[in-house]
C-alpha cells in the first residue's frame, strides 16, 4: 500500500508563465525571459515519474521525488513572477498574485474534486464516506496536507485504502508557503529601501534563513515523525526556497560558460533520475534524501538560464516532452483518483498493466480539462485584470466543492441491512463451556447473507469501537515512551494484579480482561503502546522510516516497571507482522524476534507468578469494514478459512517456543475467532474492524473464555506495588 502516500500520497506544482526577472546581467548575455522550453519538459518527466511510482512499476519506486522536482520549478516560476513584477512596476500586488492563482489552479482542481467526491460516493466503501468527505474539504480549502499528517502519525490508520484525495497534499503545501512568501518578499524590499540597496541584498538572506531552517527541520522530523516530515510545509519550504533563489540569480547564471552550464544540466538530470530509480518506500525520507533531487532540479533550471545549446533542453524540447508538460497539472489531478476508483467502479484486478492503463486514460482527461476547463478560464484576463474577480471565482469554486461534500454527508450512501440478529452474549451466559457456543455461533454466521440491522458495532461506527484505553491515554501511540502511572482498571481495590502488556494487539484483548477482572476481583494494569511488540528486539517501521526507538525506551520502563511490582499475573500479547530492516535478513530478523522473546519472558518470569501469552490474532486480507461494504447482500464471502490467515508461522514458533522453555502458559485465540472459517461477525457483533484487530465489543463478549483460560476465578493473594 501506499505509508504512502505514501504514504503515500503527491500533486505536481504551478504551471504560471514561465518568466525570469528582468534585472539586467553584467554582460552581453541576457538573462531568459518568456517560455522556457527546459522546465516544460522538465514538469513532463516529474509527473512521469509519480505516475509510473503510483502504477506499481518497481523499477521507479522512488519517483515520488517528482513532487521535489514540481516544487522547485514552482519556487522557480513564482519568484521570477513576483521579481519581474517588482522591478516593472516598483511594487508587488497581493491580490493580484492570489487572482493569478485562483485562476490558474482551482478550476481544474474543483472540477476533479467533484468528480472524485462522486465516484468515491457511488464506488467506494460506504464506511469510508465520512472520511473521504472530509479529505475533499481539507483539499479544496488547502490543509490536507496537515490531516494526512495526523491520520498518518495513527497507528490504526495504517491499514486503511489510501484517501483518493491524497495527492493534494503538495498543493497545499504550496498554497501555505505562498501565504507568506509575497509578504516576506515585501518586507525584505521594504527593508531594502530603508537602507538603499537593491531588492536582491535583502530578499536573498531571507530565503537563505528560511530554507536553512526548513532543511533542517527536515532531516530531524524525519527522523522524529515521517508523516510530518513528508507533509509538512515547514519541511518542504526549503525546496521552494532553493527554487526562488535560482530565481534570483538568474541574471547571473545566465553568464555560466554554455559548456559548464549544458554539463551542469545533464548532470541535474542524472541525479533525479538516480533518486527516481534507487529510493523507495524504505529510503528515509525527505531528510537529506531530498536534497538528491532538489539540488538536480536546481542544477537544471540554473544551467538552462544561459541556454546551453547542448544541454538537457536538447532533448526536451522534442514535441512529446512538451505536450506531456503542458497536461502535467491535469495529468497528476486525474491520474490518482482514477487509480483508486475506477477498478472498483470497472470491476477490474489492480495490477501494474491495468494501471497503466488507466493512467492512460487519465491522461486524456487532462487533455479534455485543459481544453475544455483551464484554457478557457485562464484566458479570459478580466479574471486578472481586476483581481476581485479571480478572488472571487476562487472562492466560489472552493464553496461549491465543500457545499457538495455537505452534501454526501447529508446523504450519505447505504449498505442493505437485514434483520436483526441475536446477540451471542445471550446464548454464552451461564453456557458450561462458553467456548463451544461461540464456535456454534461462529459455523452459523457464515451462513449470514445480509448485514444484521442491528449490528454493534456498525459497519461505519466500527473505527470508533476501540478500548477505553486509546482515549484515556493509557494505549501509547507512536510518540509515547513511559508508561502512564494510573491505567488501573478492573476492580481497583482487589488485592490481586494482573497486567496487561504488548502492542496494539495486547490493547484489543483490554475490554475482555477488564469485564473479566471486575467479575472475578482482579485489580487490572494496562501497559501497551503501538507498533511496539513486547519482544526485547528494536524494530524497524516502515511507516516512520526508521528503526522505532520510543519502542525501546517504552518497553524498557514497562519491564522496569513490572519488576516493582510483582504482579501476580501479566498476560502478554502481540503482532506478528513485523518484519526486517532493509540492511537485516530474514535470518537476523527471525534470530532476534526469538532472543527477544527469551530475554522478555525471563524477566517478567522473575517478576511475576504467573505469565501467560495470548497468541497471535489472525489477520485477514482485506478490512472487515471494506469486504462488508463490497459484498452487502453476500457476508458469507467475508469469511475465510483458517489457513490462510495465520500470518508468519516461523515468529509464531519462535515465541511459542521460548514460552514452552520458560513455562509461560500460552492460549490460543484461534479456536475462538476461526474455528474452521474466520466469521466477519457473530450474531449481531462485528468481530474485527479492520484486518487484524478486535471490535471492544467482540472483546467483552470474549470475558468468559479468558476468565477460564486464564484461570481468573481462582482464590485471591495478596500483591503489593514495589
Amino acid at each position: 500500500m501506499f505509508q504512502t502516500e505514501q504514504p503515500v500520497r503527491r500533486a505536481p506544482a504551478d504551471a504560471a508563465t514561465q518568466e525570469i526577472p528582468a534585472e539586467p546581467a553584467r554582460s552581453d548575455r541576457a538573462p531568459r525571459a518568456g517560455f522556457r522550453p527546459d522546465i516544460e519538459g522538465l514538469r513532463s518527466i516529474a509527473v512521469l515519474l509519480v505516475v509510473l511510482s503510483h502504477a506499481g512499476l518497481s523499477t521507479f519506486a522512488g519517483g515520488y521525488v517528482g513532487v521535489d522536482v514540481f516544487f522547485v520549478i514552482s519556487g522557480f516560476l513564482i519568484t521570477s513572477l513576483l521579481m519581474r513584477e517588482l522591478a516593472r512596476t516598483g511594487r508587488i500586488s497581493i491580490a493580484g498574485f492570489y487572482a493569478r492563482r485562483a485562476v490558474r489552479l482551482l478550476p481544474a482542481s474543483s472540477v476533479v474534486l467533484l468528480a472524485t467526491l462522486a465516484g468515491s460516493w457511488l464506488w467506494l466503501s460506504p464506511p469510508r464516506s465520512a472520511q473521504y468527505v472530509w479529505d475533499a474539504v481539507a483539499s479544496a480549502t488547502y490543509w490536507v496536507n496537515i490531516r494526512l499528517a495526523v491520520t498518518g502519525t495513527d497507528y490504526l490508520a495504517a491499514e486503511q485504502t489510501p484517501s483518493p484525495f491524497q495527492h493534494f497534499w503538495s498543493l497545499a503545501v504550496e498554497e501555505q508557503f505562498y501565504l507568506v512568501w509575497p509578504l516576506l518578499i515585501l518586507a525584505a524590499v521594504g527593508l531594502a529601501r530603508l537602507l538603499r540597496v537593491r531588492p536582491g541584498w535583502t530578499v536573498a538572506p531571507a530565503l537563505v534563513l528560511l530554507s536553512g531552517a526548513s532543511f533542517w527541520l527536515s532531516t530531524t522530523e524525519t527522523t522524529r515523525s515521517a508523516p510530518w516530515a513528508y507533509f509538512g510545509m515547514h519541511t518542504r519550504a526549503w525546496e521552494l526556497g532553493l527554487g526562488a533563489l535560482v530565481a534570483l540569480g538568474a541574471a547571473r547564471l545566465a553568464r555560466l560558460p554554455r559548456p559548464l552550464a549544458a554539463l551542469l544540466t545533464w548532470a541535474g538530470l542524472a541525479a533525479v533520475l538516480v533518486a527516481a530509480l534507487r529510493y523507495d518506500e524504505s529510503t528515509s525520507f525527505p531528510g537529506t534524501a531530498a536534497a538528491l533531487p532538489v539540488l538536480g532540479t536546481v542544477a537544471i533550471i540554473g544551467g538552462g538560464c544561459a541556454a546551453p545549446r547542448f544541454g538537457v533542453e536538447a532533448l526536451l524540447r522534442y514535441q512529446p516532452w512538451q505536450l506531456v508538460g503542458k497536461l502535467s497539472y491535469g495529468w497528476y489531478l486525474w491520474h490518482w483518483p482514477v487509480l483508486m476508483i475506477a477498478p472498483v467502479a470497472l470491476l477490474l484486478e489492480p495490477s501494474v498493466w491495468v494501471n497503466l492503463a488507466l493512467s492512460a486514460g487519465a491522461l486524456v482527461l487532462a487533455g479534455l480539462s485543459l481544453l475544455l476547463v483551464e484554457n478557457p478560464v485562464r484566458h479570459r484576463r478580466s479574471l486578472t485584470r481586476r483581481p476581485g474577480r479571480g478572488i472571487s471565482l476562487g472562492l466560489g469554486l472552493g464553496s461549491t466543492v465543500v457545499a457538495a461534500a455537505l452534501l454526501v454527508t447529508a446523504f450519505p450512501p447505504q449498505l442493505p441491512l437485514g434483520r436483526p440478529a441475536a446477540d451471542p452474549a445471550t446464548a454464552m451466559a451461564g453456557a458450561e463451556n462458553p467456548g463451544t457456543v461461540l464456535a456454534d455461533l461462529m459455523r452459523e454466521a457464515q451462513r449470514t447473507r445480509l448485514i444484521p440491522g442491528n449490528l454493534t458495532p456498525s459497519v461505519t461506527d466500527a473505527d470508533d469501537d476501540l478500548p477505553v484505553t486509546y482515549t484515556d491515554g493509557c494505549h501509547l501511540s507512536w510518540s509515547g515512551t513511559r508508561p502512564p502511572d494510573r491505567c488501573f482498571y478492573g476492580d481497583p481495590d482487589a488485592k490481586r494484579t494482573m497486567v496487561l502488556f504488548g502492542d496494539s494487539h495486547a490493547a484489543h484483548w483490554f475490554p475482555g480482561l477488564d469485564a473479566a477482572a471486575k467479575q472475578t476481583g482482579w485489580r487490572l494494569l494496562s501497559m501497551t503502546k503501538s507498533g511496539c511488540p513486547a519482544t526485547s528486539t528494536s524494530i524497524w517501521v516502515s511507516k516512520l522510516k526508521r528503526t522505532y526507538s520510543g519502542c525501546d525506551s517504552w518497553r524498557s520502563a514497562a519491564l522496569t516497571r513490572i519488576e516493582k511490582l510483582r504482579p501476580e499475573l501479566v498476560v502478554v500479547a502481540s503482532s506478528v507482522t513485523y518484519g526486517p530492516a532493509p540492511d537485516q535478513s530474514e535470518e537476523e530478523w527471525t534470530r532476534g524476534w526469538d532472543e527477544g522473546w527469551g530475554t522478555t519472558f525471563s524477566r517478567i518470569s522473575q517478576a511475576a507468578d504467573r505469565v501467560a501469552l495470548i497468541g497471535e490474532t489472525p489477520v485477514l486480507p482485506i478490512g472487515v469494514q471494506d469486504c462488508l461494504a463490497e459484498n452487502p447482500t453476500q457476508v458469507a464471502r467475508c469469511a475465510r478459512p483458517k489457513a490462510d490467515v495465520l500470518s508468519s508461522p516461523e515468529l509464531r514458533a519462535t515465541e511459542r517456543r521460548q514460552a514452552d522453555r520458560l513455562g509461560v502458559q500460552v492460549v490460543d485465540p484461534v479456536p475462538w475467532l476461526c474455528p474452521a472459517r474466520c466469521a466477519p461477525l457473530v450474531g449481531n457483533v462485528l468481530v474485527y474492524h479492520d484486518t487484524n484487530h478486535l471490535t471492544a465489543t467482540f472483546s467483552r463478549l470474549l470475558a468468559p473464555l479468558l476468565t477460564r483460560e486464564l484461570r481468573l476465578a481462582g482464590t485471591a493473594d495478596t500483591t503489593t506495588d514495589g
